[in-house]
């Protein structure tokens, strides 16, 4: 592959990798650790992920359980999830954190799987303005000495890609919304 269509490969990759990312923090009724990735708990004045400050694990299906090396953690991470968007209030035993996940409604279910279409829409838009700005880049390379042909070529690999990686979004979405509607 070219290098100057490489550039706009690895754009793409990150936005692909971010909607991933994004993704795994959308909770599917089940309890998944990776809902805690965005988090950050105030450890010693610096804002420190949870999974660094205590050992966090998933005894049960619904249920995630948070363990902090210090004791005096627990109201600091309790804290940052109730001012999160997660949606659940943490129970404490005074050495352990607990969030118990509900079942979701059909409703919430659906919901959800709009959510991840939309982001998914987003992820594309990303991808397609990547696609753009290598175009015009490559447009301005026909003020230099690079042939009409070469450009042409240059501009046929990023539209391959950009075809690749909202095939590789669509896939994505498919298989989070068939995650979230299974019950």
């Amino acid at each position: 592959m070219d290098a100057r269509v490489q550039v706009y490969s690895d754009k793409m990759q990150k936005a692909y990798e971010f909607l991933e990312a994004d993704f795994a923090a959308i909770r599917a009724g089940r309890a998944n650790p990776h809902v805690l990735d965005k988090l950050r708990v105030d450890y010693y004045g610096t804002p420190t992920p949870i999974q660094q400050v205590g050992n966090v694990t998933v005894p049960e299906a619904r249920i995630i359980q948070i363990a902090p090396w210090e004791k005096s953690l627990i109201k600091e991470i309790e804290k940052a999830i109730m001012t999160s968007d997660i949606g659940i209030n943490p129970s404490n035993d005074g050495s352990v954190i607990r969030l118990v996940f509900p079942e979701l409604t059909e409703e919430r279910r659906k919901d959800l799987v709009k959510e991840v279409k939309k982001k998914g829409e987003e992820g594309k838009v990303a991808i397609r303005n990547i696609r753009r700005d290598g175009n015009d880049a490559f447009k301005k390379l026909a003020k230099t000495e690079v042939s009409e042909d070469e450009i042409k070529g240059l501009e046929d690999d990023l539209q391959k890609l950009t075809d690749k990686y909202v095939k590789d979004i669509d896939a994505l979405i498919d298989s989070k919304s068939k995650e979230i509607m299974t019950v």
